[in-house]
């Protein structure tokens, strides 16, 4: 999956993951955690990482790049095991060493490997807290301090010479985790010796599903696709602050932890993150981006009665699902006037603008035929900075396209994302700068642009599942679920963010590896 329009311009930090553990302790799952993460590519095209456990012996290896490209037949060979997760990344800002790759592994206590979506909004605090309890960070990621949370409080919670944590001391270890982690987390763990654990935050930010086979393989992941693309049914979501701990005998134990939690699932996932073929939270993504496209149509018959439209184009891919339904909804062509290139690399990756703008000229290729002397409606799922909206409708232009209207799936991004998403901070964001659609038309060069209506979008989303009440739209509200996001927080991430982008970013291709010795000792080995 690849946009353009929206945050096909921003630095994005979105991440996969997956946890399976085999009933048969004597297969790999090596192979199905790389069929599980290629269906969740979409979430992260930056790094990949995968560790398994066998006889109680970690394996691991995490590099840059696709997972085509960090595993292969011969690299997943010494991945052997029976339990294991993956992981998969979009880069951070200002750095992308392959150490930031997931999962993260720490030794004490048992030995546990953590994958981790989403962002943690504290972390400033849980740093110092990790530091007064002798945990060594080695890198500047959340993930890892979030790992080092869990462990610290599993040790805390764990009977004095206890050797193994039973599930009621792993609930209580994250029930304290609950309370002092904010921000959005679905959570993947192993522990040695005593299976797989996952957790959800309080309000459900991020998506985890639960999935199963009928000898009793379990399986945990980002979106409902790779429960699908590993042959597991999927059971259901984890829910807002539930912890399910699976042992290796794949006996289940669940209980929500959290004393108040309420579903609020991000709308981003829905309007963009999500694959439009998963269902998360009991929402079909397709169907819900099916209804956004009719309330986008009535948005515009609202706000351009007369508005000349002779035909519906999306900017692929994402922008599809939507421009369908809405050509229906107004009784208008469809035409996939945009070809693109899927052996370009994703534009936002790309350093620099002007790299950005080559890039949607190598990546986008219009056909004249169905654009030149009409009135041409681009649909897209949302438009965030703008550049790359801009370059495209000057591309639609250049193709002989009379006038050029925009109409955005989303709501005007008004505000950043603190959630898992790493937006451009608030002076970046055109429709913060330009505060009415005609001012945003003017900075795109569109002839004008209309937005799909908040309310609208969430209602969209809330029929397709009535037991959802809440949702996550801080980017368009500036109102934050959690409740610990203030002026000085955002000035602060904006500061931090524009230095990130001030340092050089060195994409390595490292390999991060842990592999068994003939000392029957644990060992990080980094490979060039």
């Amino acid at each position: 999956q690849s946009t353009w329009g929206g945050l096909e311009d921003s630095t994005v930090n979105m991440c996969g993951i997956i946890a399976v553990q085999l009933a048969d302790a004597q297969s790999n799952v090596c192979g199905l955690l790389v069929d599980g993460l290629t269906s969740l590519q979409h979430r992260g095209q930056d790094a990949a990482g995968i560790v398994t456990c066998d006889h109680q012996v970690l394996h691991m290896r995490k590099r840059n790049g696709l997972v085509s490209d960090v595993f292969d037949s011969t690299s997943t060979l010494p991945l052997v095991g029976s339990v294991g997760m993956g992981h998969c990344r979009y880069p951070t800002a200002g750095t992308s060493s392959c150490a930031e790759a997931q999962p993260f592994y720490t030794n004490y206590p048992f030995g546990i490997c953590l994958a981790h979506n989403g962002n943690l909004t504290n972390v400033t605090e849980l740093r110092e807290y990790l530091a007064e309890h002798g945990r060594h960070l080695n890198t500047t990621s959340d993930s890892e301090v979030l790992m080092n949370i869990f462990a610290t409080t599993l040790l805390q919670k764990l009977s004095a010479g206890s050797r193994c944590p039973t599930p009621d001391q792993i609930f209580a270890a994250v029930t304290d985790l609950f309370a002092r982690c904010h921000g959005a987390y679905a959570v993947t763990a192993l522990i040695v010796g005593v299976g797989l654990v996952a957790f959800r935050d309080p309000f459900g930010i991020r998506p985890l599903i639960y999935g199963q086979q009928s000898d009793s393989s379990i399986a945990f992941a980002s979106e409902s696709v790779a429960i699908d693309a590993i042959d597991f049914k999927v059971v259901r979501d984890v829910a807002p602050g539930e912890v399910v701990v699976v042992n290796p005998q794949g006996v289940v134990h669940a209980k929500v932890c959290h004393p108040s939690p309420q579903l609020a699932p991000c709308m981003f996932e829905y309007v963009y993150l999500a694959r439009p073929d998963s269902v998360i939270d009991k929402i079909s993504v397709y169907q819900a981006r099916l209804k956004m496209g009719v309330t986008l149509a009535n948005q515009i018959v609202r706000c351009q009665p007369n508005h000349g439209i002779d035909v519906v184009v999306p900017v692929p891919d994402t922008g599809r699902t939507f421009a369908l339904e809405l050509a229906r909804a107004l009784n208008l062509p469809y035409r996939e006037a945009l070809i693109k290139n899927r052996y370009i690399a994703r534009t936002f990756i790309m350093p620099g603008q002007a790299m950005r703008q080559k890039g949607v000229r190598m990546k986008l290729h219009p056909i004249r035929e169905e654009l030149e002397g009409k009135n041409v409606l681009l649909v897209d799922d949302s438009i965030v900075r703008g550049n790359t909206s801009r370059q495209i409708i000057s591309l639609v232009r250049a193709a002989g396209a009379k006038k050029v209207f925009f109409a955005s799936a989303a709501p005007p991004v008004r505000f950043p994302n603190v959630y898992g998403i790493d937006m451009p901070t608030r002076s970046e964001l055109v429709a913060a700068v330009a505060d009415t659609p005609e001012r945003v038309a003017e900075a795109i060069g569109a002839d004008w642009v209309v937005y799909q209506l908040l309310e609208d979008m969430e209602q969209c989303v809330k029929e397709c599942n009535r037991t959802v009440t809440t949702c996550e739209s801080s980017c368009f509200s500036g109102e934050y679920i959690t409740g610990d996001i203030n002026e000085c927080y955002l000035d602060n991430l904006a500061g931090h963010r524009n230095e990130s982008r001030h340092t050089k970013r060195q994409k390595t291709q490292e390999v991060v590896e842990i592999y068994n010795n003939n000392n029957n000792s644990n060992t990080v080995n980094t490979v060039n």
